[in-house]
């Protein structure tokens, strides 16, 4: 299976027998089976015939739709997923002190192994000072087990976090210098590829949970706000680290990227120029087909796509089942 994204300005994307084809407007054509295909992602002026749509409705195939620069404007989807009953469970479970207390603990805990295993595994060939930084971060996983509160919970992620940027900003090389995470916008070009990443899977998670009947705007961690897809948020933690950061720290150590693939907008952000924006979906698109053996509940090896799938149907069952010790987050080795 295979996400589709367009960056060519003036592209088009219509249906022909059994293929969805992608024409650019200097005529380059691209067909991809209509079975393969789990969504699309357009990013700038895209063009998809009628029938193109109705195929992606029928075929329950999101289209998500980017500005030239990466922001996300929204989503065409079907509504043919929902399930009144397991949306009802959840809004309960979301209610419920123990399960999303219990739920967050397990999730940033984690997450801070999976930053600390990236650190580790990325400073090999590097050799930067960061034991200060590690030592703080497993502190701060060691307080979670005495967590009363959500509040508490994010306020130890939020110190494992900055001691994880202020390692990997040791880690780089000096023309992709950081002082800490930003974003909205983000101002270096480190953060501006991260902030990208993050948007991009948050939105796969996010078509996950609506596949298998939950809402995205119902989570156990994150804060309720307006418009914010709560849970895909929570999800989102456990594969940060995994899958975005990876990506950018091997693109980088790579030199596939420069300071130069970078631009400024008029609000001061940064963003990828068109160049590093394809290189840098392509190489995500390849991490998330990567295979690996880390879910404790799946004998064989998996591709990261499929291992979100099958994440979120184990977060359905702990959902069903009001147990949040059903549910197992991704730990890399």
């Amino acid at each position: 299976m295979s996400y589709l994204y367009i960056n060519e300005n003036g592209s088009t994307v219509s249906m022909e027998a059994g293929y969805f084809i992608v024409k650019t407007q200097d005529d380059q054509i691209k067909k991809i089976p209509k079975e393969t295909l789990e969504a699309i992602g357009l990013f700038g002026n895209v063009s998809l015939t009628t029938p193109c749509v109705k195929e992606c409705l029928n075929r329950k195939i999101p289209i998500c739709y980017f500005s030239s620069s990466g922001y996300y404007f929204g989503k065409l989807e079907s509504t043919r997923n929902w399930n009144i009953f397991r949306l009802k469970q959840q809004i309960h479970m979301s209610e419920n002190p123990e399960f999303t207390l219990g739920f967050s603990k397990k999730i940033i805990g984690a997450k801070i192994q999976n930053q600390i295993t990236i650190l580790k595994r990325y400073n090999r060939s590097v050799k930067a000072v960061i034991d200060n930084e590690i030592i703080r971060m497993k502190n701060s996983s060691q307080k979670l087990k005495i967590c009363q509160s959500i509040e508490q919970v994010l306020g130890h992620e939020g110190n494992a976090s900055r001691s994880y940027f202020q390692a990997i900003a040791k880690m780089i090389e000096p023309e992709f210098a950081f002082d800490g995470r930003n974003r909205k916008p983000p101002q270096d070009p480190f953060n501006a590829m991260i902030s990208f990443g993050y948007t991009i899977l948050m939105n796969e998670i996010y078509g996950e949970l609506e596949n298998r009947g939950l809402t995205p705007y119902g989570g156990f961690m994150h804060q309720d706000r307006e418009r914010h897809p709560t849970l895909a948020s929570d999800l989102l933690e456990e594969w940060r680290a995994v899958i975005v950061d990876s990506t950018v720290l091997s693109m980088i150590q790579g030199h596939e990227v420069s300071a130069d693939d970078f631009e400024k907008e008029e609000n001061g952000g940064i963003i990828l120029k068109k160049r590093a924006r394809q290189q840098f979906l392509k190489n995500l698109e390849a991490k998330m087909h990567g295979e690996m053996s880390y879910l404790s509940y799946v004998s064989e090896r998996t591709s990261f796509r499929k291992a979100i799938w099958l994440q979120v149907g184990e977060l359905v069952k702990a959902v069903e089942k009001g147990d949040y010790q059903l549910y197992e987050p991704i730990r890399v080795r």
